[in-house]
């Protein structure tokens, strides 16, 4: 029983609830849900959205925002199929090419946040235009469509009844998690994020930290692009114009601090679970589809409330 108590003490305790009582609510509710494919499918939607909402919440964990991650994801995209395609390079070639344009991206965002003093939220809507701009002008609004079947491993081939890419974003939560809770710079970001000033005295680099933030910030957000253009086999330049909801609703809901000082790996995957399931709920119960952004808006402003009420009466719970 006391086990019990402490359990339920824990952070994530509330979101694993929901999360569970969802799977269970879907699987009863449809007899399709436990097949084979749909849990497959499942896992690949989740693995995607956890490691989108990891780019946004590397840069709330540190007080700031990325409204441009989606734009980031796109710009990431036409390179790995423009590397592939037109340049010829290998496909491993071309990821390490787009995950270094997404690792610039970041810092460009960090750099004009951290040296001209710029609001994070000014300077990433900036730069969503500007990123998103460079991705039609480049691409010309044409997909890349010459992606060769073994770059495609990842995104369409499975292991354990699970898709590779549930796999691949486990060992990126199982990163973050060792990151935010062993090492000097996880502790210093959640400090910078807590409070910067506080931080600041201490002795801590905040605007290094910020910069740093949103460097990792666009490298995993270039990660999901790549991954995206495995799953699908091809590189649209459509990509991440839907990724910012997703971003925000998934960190939200898995507990990222939205004051910063706050960030969970297990929060990061249950958050996407519950988002995921519902998404897939609605669907199975034959719910109106256009209705989705109004549950979605819901479960955000729920998950801020909560969230604010957290911050407020119950102190911030650092990194896990």
């Amino acid at each position: 029983m006391e086990y019990l108590r402490r359990l339920m003490r824990h952070n994530d305790a509330g979101i694993a609830l929901s999360a569970g009582l969802l799977f269970v609510g879907c699987a009863l509710s449809s007899e399709s849900f436990l097949s084979a494919y749909n849990l497959f499918n499942i896992s690949r939607i989740v693995a995607f959205s956890v490691l989108v909402a990891l780019a946004q919440a590397l840069v709330l964990v540190a007080g700031g925002m990325n409204l441009s991650v989606g734009a980031i994801g796109g710009l990431a995209t036409i390179t790995t199929g423009y590397c592939i395609q037109v340049l010829g390079l290998p496909g491993w070639l071309a990821a390490l090419v787009a995950l270094g344009i997404g690792g610039t991206a970041g810092w460009v965002n960090g750099v004009i946040i951290t040296r001209l003093q710029i609001n994070s939220f000014i300077a990433t809507l900036a730069t969503l235009f500007v990123f998103t701009g460079l991705v039609h002008g480049f691409s010309e609004g044409y997909a890349y469509t010459d992606i060769p079947r073994e770059f495609t491993f990842l995104g369409r081939q499975k292991f354990l009844g699970l898709s590779n890419l549930f796999w691949t974003m486990g060992l990126v939560l199982l990163a973050t998690h060792y990151g935010f809770r062993h090492t000097v710079f996880g502790r210093r970001l959640l400090a910078t994020g807590g409070n910067q000033e506080a931080a600041r005295l201490a002795g801590i680099n905040t605007d290094r930290m910020i910069l740093l933030s949103h460097v990792l910030s666009g490298g995993v957000g270039a990660l999901a692009a790549v991954l995206w253009v495995s799953r699908m086999g091809s590189a649209q330049p459509a990509t991440g114009k839907d990724w910012l909801i997703t971003s925000f609703a998934v960190a939200i809901v898995g507990g990222t601090g939205l004051a910063g000082g706050r960030i969970s790996a297990l929060g990061l995957l249950l958050g996407a679970v519950i988002i995921v399931l519902i998404k897939n709920g609605l669907v199975m119960l034959e719910a109106n589809v256009y209705y989705e952004q109004a549950f979605l808006g819901s479960i955000i402003l729920l998950a801020v409330v909560v969230s604010r009420v957290r911050d407020l009466y119950g102190g911030r719970g650092g990194g896990s």
